[in-house]
């Protein structure tokens, strides 16, 4: 990318976007849309057993996607959207906590503040990011904590998401490190705490009104956080964050606060409800237990920031809307990713995981990005064949053939298979 160019366009997108009050619905005029329609997938080929079982719906900015709640407002990425690495912008699963939420924001006036134990408390506009802050780059998977909460056995409550509460972009903002850097953290801080626009009714008595995450001040991760203000090379959609939001690669999509306004340095732990006690996990070595475990009381909870996004794969194509045939050539595609490292390896079963072969890795745009991968196939045998993939990160972490149970219903990495019907020539 030239970058001098891609700085010299952000900085009119500023100029223009400070010149004039948004006047009407910010999701009409944000982002610009892709130049070529995407294809719509409302038709017979969406597959029910990989994503949700909600109706398609259609929001501003958005292709038709899979809606769980309106209120808040979740709607899950359909399957066909992720044949490449790249997930569009219009397709990009959505996911709030609380029913109100931001549709138009006056840029002239919107401000990002750092307030609390700061040397220097700020008050940082749009045009100020673009300009006094270098930008930096970087392709990160967004995913749902309950991203495929809806396989859990025992079932467990929580939005029922199938696979498709996740989305891979590159990312474009400037380093949190150098935003806090310009405000000076005091001595004494031991959190950084980070809030958006997002408000409205929680859990009731819970004072869960505020959607509110924070982080250790020694977190690794706060050295690798960008606050982006562009999503595969244009403004934020609104449902996605606008006019900022957190990236925090290798973290769930809980941490990446959308609408980002407020970084506070607290000087005592945060313990709102959004830190505890939700979006906590088993303190075990795959964030799993038992419901009689936890009825007996003998499972130690910790904030899933503990731990990064496992390693997991998808098969794409092909899916049960449609059969292949015998001793025709067809290609297995899909993606993997992981949030403990790069992909290194990605295996396909044509036998149900009896046996397995390389398949060959697409482009790597990152350790934190999605990674496409593909196998040739013929098939030998008539009927139902199915096929399984497995995924080995840079660290050496395999997806398991097992499922994991916990209370919130998180971190579902177990092995995936697809029943292809196979026709004889």
């Amino acid at each position: 990318m030239d970058r001098t160019l891609h700085r010299r366009e952000w900085l009119t997108l500023a100029a223009a976007s400070t010149a004039a009050l948004i006047a009407r619905p910010a999701w009409a005029v944000v982002a610009a849309q892709a130049e070529t329609p995407l294809q719509s997938f409302t038709g017979p080929g969406a597959n029910p057993f990989w994503n949700s079982v909600g109706p398609y719906v259609t929001y501003p900015q958005k292709s038709p996607l899979l809606r769980l709640t309106d209120r808040p407002i979740q709607l899950e990425t359909p399957r066909a959207y992720f044949r490449s690495a790249i997930t569009p912008n219009e397709a990009f699963y959505v996911r709030y906590h609380l029913p109100d939420i931001p549709n138009a924001i006056d840029l002239k006036t919107w401000r990002l503040e750092l307030t609390g134990n700061f040397k220097r408390p700020l008050q940082l506009s749009f045009d100020q990011l673009l300009r006094e802050f270098r930008s930096v780059d970087i392709a990160a998977v967004n995913q749902c904590s309950g991203n495929s909460r809806s396989y859990f056995q025992p079932r467990v409550p929580g939005g029922q998401w199938g696979n498709g509460a996740m989305g891979n972009a590159m990312w474009t903002g400037v380093r949190l490190r150098d935003v806090l850097a310009r405000a000076g953290i005091e001595k004494g801080t031991v959190q950084i705490q980070f809030e958006g626009l997002d408000h409205g009714p929680g859990p009731e008595g819970k004072g869960s009104h505020r959607f509110i995450k924070s982080w250790d001040i020694h977190e690794p991760i706060l050295d690798e956080a960008i606050i982006a203000y562009a999503m595969n090379g244009e403004p934020l959609p609104m449902l996605n964050g606008f006019p900022v939001r957190l990236v925090m690669p290798g973290k769930f999509a809980t941490y990446w606060t959308k609408h980002l306004t407020h970084i506070r340095a607290l000087t005592t732990p945060d313990t709102n409800f959004w830190m505890y006690p939700a979006y906590q996990i088993p303190d075990t070595p795959n964030g799993s237990t038992t419901p009689e475990e936890l009825k007996a009381g003998k499972v130690k909870l910790v904030p899933i920031g503990h731990v990064n996004m496992p390693v997991r794969s998808f098969i794409i194509d092909p899916d049960d809307s449609a059969p292949v045939v015998q001793g025709l050539p067809t290609v297995i595609r899909g993606i993997a990713f992981s949030g403990m490292g790069g992909i290194r390896k990605v295996e396909v079963s044509t036998d149900g995981g009896q046996t397995w072969k390389a398949a060959k890795l697409g482009r790597d745009l990152g350790r934190y990005s999605f990674r496409e991968f593909e196998l040739a196939w013929k098939p030998e045998l008539t009927g139902l064949q199915t096929l399984a993939v497995r995924a080995t990160d840079t660290g050496g972490h395999v997806q398991p053939d097992s499922g994991v149970w916990n209370p919130g219903g998180y971190l579902w990495n177990k092995i995936e298979r697809q029943q292809v019907l196979v026709l004889g020539a």
